[in-house]
């Protein structure tokens, strides 16, 4: 923005409302927002129906901003002890949350290292020597604090993403071709290093790999290349049983191509738009080279991935006519991919990268641009919303993950390697939402006209505005 004519969309978002707002530090070392006035409260009180929690307050700590109402805690950092004596390493990204016994979360984290680091992955199994990735666990209990942290995965490099099995394991991605490495590993955090850890899938592909997820209504992986240009992968496992060590058994790896269209780049494609999809057999040990010789899609860089309620969803970072990213989905059912949302400008959002669906129905991706990175909701309706900005000089939010029960945040800030835990007063678990999320929007034409009372209504019953208006439109009463 040029000039001092005023403030921008995301200026105005971390101002609003500071000089009524109070930061408290308690002396348990959680940072919270601190009361403010009725009238003030009212007036940012969120519509949840829309999504969105009211603007950032400034944390005087200059770590997270978040909406009043919120706290955080640090439950990790890279260069502290775990209880092993080993270093928590560094480069923290992808991350994923399963149920632990007796009402614990346990993380799964990856660490984004190559062959020299500081604070390299010491891991007693590790598939290479001399290769400073892997993953580490965190055993966190209800309180929020971590019980026990270990290593899971070592002997890899950049491990940057993944994604979370069906049957409580994690996928880590290699995000690099050098030096022989370039696959997926499945962790079990529930036994760590062991042989599946340091084995790689070789049939999901040998390339820079990024993220991925798995349907599961029919065990079918799909899969984003950080490299550009980037093709999209579906892998199709042999043993689609979704058990441990069904991966192992190999599979089919194809990539994404658009049906009986000349065109094989996305670059020109517009919001809204939905195309046929086809898919096209690679072979594993060379699925971009054979991507690009069968025509099939190019992207920008692709990065998170996230299947929900039978849509897989998916970003390209730096895609779209001003280049700060797109939002696809794509619906096996019918076969069809769709640009769900392109970012106008770096206040809306800017360079995607790890994302995951809310508990109560909102896509949230985290930022990876320059500048202070955001955690930015996407609503079913198309809006979006800002929920907390970090201040540590630009470093990259990663791995945002909900504990099972939806009370808890858990996000990485990757350097200078910090896990925070976030909770506060998030909307409850919404399946009609999900479900909203995963179906097209009408124009807004012929869109309804939703008033406050059929949101909080909507809200209230755990549905869609959408699906309260085509209530109401058919007579029944909102009140």
């Amino acid at each position: 923005m040029n000039g001092n004519n005023g403030l921008n969309r995301r200026d105005f978002l971390k101002v609003g409302g500071m000089s009524t707002l109070a930061l408290t530090l308690s002396a348990t070392g959680v940072y919270g927002l601190g009361d403010a006035t009725k009238s003030l409260a009212a007036a940012n009180k969120p519509a949840r129906s829309f999504g969105g929690y009211g603007p950032l307050v400034k944390d005087p700590n200059c770590l997270l901003d978040l909406p009043q109402g919120f706290q955080y805690r640090i439950i990790s950092q890279t260069g502290d002890k775990m209880p092993n004596g080993d270093l928590v390493p560094e480069n923290l990204d992808g991350m994923a949350a399963y149920q632990g016994p007796k009402n614990t979360t346990i993380l799964v984290r990856n660490h984004e290292i190559g062959t020299n680091a500081q604070y390299p992955v010491n891991g007693k199994n590790p598939w290479r020597k001399g290769a400073g990735g892997g993953t580490t666990a965190l055993v966190v209990g209800e309180n929020r604090k971590v019980l026990h942290e270990y290593v899971t995965n070592s002997g890899t490099i950049r491990n940057c993403a993944g994604g979370p099995s069906t049957w409580g394991t994690w996928l880590t991605c290699e995000e690099t071709r050098d030096l022989g490495h370039g696959f997926v590993f499945e962790v079990n955090p529930f036994d760590p290093e062991n042989e599946m850890s340091k084995t790689p899938i070789r049939d999901m592909g040998y390339f820079s790999h990024e993220a991925c997820a798995v349907d599961p209504a029919t065990g079918v992986w799909y899969l984003t290349e950080d490299n550009s240009p980037s093709f999209l992968y579906r892998f199709t496992p042999n043993d689609r049983s979704q058990k441990l060590g069904s991966l192992q058994k190999g599979g089919i790896l194809e990539a994404m191509a658009l049906d009986e269209l000349p065109s094989s780049s996305a670059s020109n494609f517009k919001t809204g738009q939905t195309f046929g999809i086809v898919w096209k057999q690679v072979k594993p040990e060379r699925a971009k080279e054979d991507a690009r010789d069968l025509g099939c899609i190019q992207f920008s860089r692709l990065e998170g991935a996230w299947f929900n309620a039978g849509a897989f969803w998916f970003d390209d970072t730096s895609a779209g006519e001003q280049e700060k990213g797109r939002i696809y989905r794509y619906f096996p059912a019918t076969n069809t991919l769709e640009l769900f949302y392109e970012s106008a400008s770096s206040n809306e959002l800017e360079m995607p990268d790890n994302i995951t669906i809310t508990p109560w129905g909102d896509l949230w991706i985290a930022e990876d641009g320059p500048g202070n990175d955001r955690i930015v909701g996407l609503t079913p309706e198309g809006n979006v919303y800002p929920f907390a900005e970090n201040q540590l000089n630009g470093s990259e939010f990663a791995g945002p993950a909900f504990s099972p029960d939806g009370k808890t945040l858990f996000v990485n800030v990757q350097d200078p390697g910090i896990t925070f835990a976030i909770w506060g007063p998030f909307a409850r678990r919404n399946a009609s939402r999900q479900r909203a999320m995963n179906h097209a929007a009408p124009p807004s034409s012929l869109a309804p006209v939703v008033s406050q009372k059929l949101a909080a209504f909507a809200d209230k019953q755990g549905m869609s505005v959408l699906e309260a208006a085509a209530l109401e439109r058919h007579g029944m009463p909102i009140i």
